[in-house]
């Protein structure tokens, strides 16, 4: 384990766990996005009814996922009265738990386990969908890119539980 990983990894174990807020899919290719209160994650491809879940197995991009917390730090940077997590596109809402540190790491949410493996970059449809600035404010705050280690079931209102860093 490298340097960081290690340092991390002391300083992580007893991080608080956060809540799932929301759940959003995204059925294909700039079409809205369905909320949803309860959603299955299936191992090495996505979300059930999410358009990642048709692709090929094994993506590190199965599930996204950004914070309450970002959400806020965009809508102020942007002077907005509030941002509705659609129109951001990621299909996990988290809330009370530092998204930046579960990078690279494992966590478990209702029955499945996550691994965090890279940031979520803001596309250029977020101009679109914010206004002028919303790529430039999603910078940073555009949240985690995940793949689904355990699958299972998921609901809003489970705890977001720090497991551990990711092997390797």
């Amino acid at each position: 384990m490298s340097v960081q990983g290690r340092l991390f990894a002391r300083y992580l174990q007893d991080l608080p766990a956060g809540k799932l807020e929301w759940i959003g899919l995204r059925p294909a290719r700039k079409v809205p996005m369905e909320v949803v209160s309860v959603a299955k994650a299936i191992p090495g491809f996505g979300l059930e009814g999410d358009r990642r879940c048709q692709g090929s197995e094994g993506s590190a991009r199965q599930v996204t996922v950004i914070s309450v917390e970002y959400i806020d730090i965009i809508t102020r940077l942007l002077k907005k009265e509030g941002i509705d997590p659609a129109v951001l596109r990621r299909n996990l809402v988290v809330s009370g738990i530092n998204l930046t540190a579960l990078r690279h790491q494992r966590f478990q949410i209702g029955e499945c386990v996550f691994e965090a493996t890279a940031l979520c970059h803001p596309c250029l449809r977020m101009e679109q969908a914010l206004g002028k600035n919303g790529v430039s404010a999603m910078l940073g705050h555009g949240g985690l890119c995940t793949k689904i280690i355990s699958g299972g079931s998921i609901t809003v209102g489970d705890s977001v539980e720090h497991l551990g860093p990711a092997p390797g």
